[in-house]
């Protein structure tokens, strides 16, 4: 019997579990490798195979990578394998458009329930996101990122929605990583945050709202506003 050979770290325990322990971590290393390029779009992973490289059972895998179909990261067919799904520029654009969509639409709510256990919540991601980037650790940076949008987001108490914007954040950052160019500018991208979690502790929705827009509109070293325009309150 194989025997499960990879462990849980601090970045594993910041996302999200749907499933057992064990295929959550491999979820977690498998995500990582999708994310960063590791592992290429459109490349074919088995079963067999991921089982023997991290030493676990075949159903461990079967149920990771049930997981990152779920998330679109891989595309699993009956009779035909798997294999890591594309991640082409249109996808991009539309899951960018839908993000400032439901992160800016809400900003009422979310201004409404801030209080001073969220504030630190957000300053806490932040300072995580510095640590990664200090270490160069661009999957720790993405995780950390995801998470601040996601807490930002959960002040709403809109719990249908969130699964949509955790969505769109992963392809997002995937897409943001897969088309940068290397030395990619970790802390610039750990500090564009701060001046979110400023305008949330002083309640100021106007500026979050501008805040946020040109956030998701821009993608640092990456480049273009792919969202075809002009956020609010931009020229």
């Amino acid at each position: 019997m194989a025997v499960e050979s990879f462990s849980q770290d601090t970045v594993s325990n910041l996302v999200p579990r749907q499933s057992s322990r064990r295929s959550h971590t491999l979820f977690v290393a498998l995500q990582k490798e999708i994310v960063l390029g590791i592992l290429a779009p459109d490349r074919t992973l088995t079963e067999l195979d991921l089982a023997q490289r991290f030493g676990c059972s075949q159903g461990t895998v079967r149920e990771a990578l049930m997981q990152l179909n779920e998330e679109g990261l891989v595309k699993r067919q009956p009779n035909r394998g798997t294999r890591v799904a594309p991640c082409p520029a249109d996808d991009a654009r539309a899951l960018l458009n839908l993000r400032r969509e439901v992160e800016c639409a809400h900003l009422d709510r979310v201004v409404a329930r801030t209080d001073a256990r969220l504030v630190a919540d957000m300053r806490a991601l932040l300072d995580g996101m510095r640590n990664a980037a200090r270490d160069g650790d661009e999957y720790a940076l993405s995780v950390r990122d995801r998470a601040f949008h996601t807490r930002l987001f959960e002040a709403a108490d809109l719990p249908l929605v969130t699964p949509i914007l955790t969505r769109c954040l992963i392809h997002a950052h995937r897409f943001k990583i897969l088309n940068s160019q290397p030395n990619r500018a970790l802390s610039e991208t750990a500090e564009r945050h701060l001046p979110i979690v400023e305008a949330l502790e002083a309640r100021d929705r106007a500026r979050l709202h501008d805040l946020l827009a040109h956030h998701i509109a821009t993608i640092v070293d990456f480049g273009p506003d792919l969202t075809g325009g002009p956020t609010e309150g931009e020229t």
